[in-house]
């Protein structure tokens, strides 16, 4: 993500004052690793990065705007306010939800994504990786871009997990950063790649060791993640989310690998978890 220049910003901030928006004092938000963020007053506003295409998370504007309006009044999203072009970038705004970051009780986030899962997508989603052979070909495309590949190729999971039949609503990308909690409750943000697909991805994007280092500081316990699993209102979901276990920790390994050759020092870290869960489980996919 390309740092933006100090006139950007009051270029953009002026343009949003001048067609009706109460943005005082922009104050920079950190977290987000795809899309530059602020909040001024009650609104926050994202205005998406140009380029940078990520092998696994989509940075799709209209999806994230479609999804704001189609849940607006649920609860479960922030309230959409404005979108968006500013000199060529598309930017959205919605109001300020008054939260902090999950980082207890995976009961609650559980039952919060079997809700999520339920909803009526909007139209024009597409289709999520569903199924192993679909999960490995989507690692082997990660691989192709990673140079030192070949030691972590050969962790390919063994065995076939035919596709999910059930097409649901997906996040894409239900990590602890994207989960804000507050009043008792959830809600969750940064939809800018949803899907309609097989809810076991959610799950496993949550339960992720990677994901769970990046946005809470550490893995969650094996006690944690039973709970978890126990607490999904779907025991079928449930059930799928751990005989894929080795491919989603195959593709977050190689997800980490990816982003690790491209300078991230803790992407290493989240790489060498993956792969150990990957490998603790490995011999029982044979």
């Amino acid at each position: 993500m390309q740092p933006l220049t100090d006139q950007f910003q009051s270029s953009f901030f002026a343009h949003l004052s001048a067609i009706g928006l109460h943005v005082p004092a922009p104050r920079r938000l950190t977290g987000g690793r795809s899309n530059h963020v602020w909040r001024a007053g009650a609104l926050v506003i994202k205005l998406y990065a140009e380029g940078g295409a990520n092998p696994l998370f989509s940075n799709d504007p209209a999806r994230e705007g479609a999804i704001l309006a189609a849940l607006s009044g649920t609860g479960m999203v922030p309230p959409l306010v404005q979108t968006g072009t500013f000199e060529g970038q598309r930017w959205l705004c919605y109001a300020h939800v008054n939260g902090s970051p999950w980082q207890e009780d995976t009961a609650h986030v559980a039952r919060f994504l079997g809700r999520v899962h339920d909803l009526a997508a909007p139209p024009g989603l597409p289709d999520g990786v569903n199924g192993s052979a679909a999960l490995e070909q989507q690692t082997l495309d990660i691989l192709k871009e990673c140079e030192d590949a070949k030691a972590l190729a050969e962790l390919r999971p063994l065995g076939r997990i035919p596709p999910w039949q059930q097409s649901q609503l997906i996040h894409g990308d239900p990590v602890p950063g994207n989960l804000l909690a507050h009043d008792g409750t959830l809600t969750l943000i940064d939809w800018q790649c949803p899907q309609i697909g097989d809810p076991a991805e959610d799950l496993a994007l949550f339960l992720s060791p990677a994901m769970q280092l990046m946005y809470r500081g550490e893995p969650l316990t094996k006690s944690q993640e039973d709970i978890f699993l126990q607490a999904y209102p779907d025991p079928r979901v449930a059930g799928r989310t751990l005989a894929l276990k080795p491919w989603f920790h195959w593709r977050m390994a190689a997800y980490c690998l990816w982003r690790a050759e491209r300078g991230g020092a803790r992407d290493w870290q989240a790489f060498e978890l993956e792969r150990a869960a990957l490998q603790s489980i490995r011999p029982n996919s044979a």
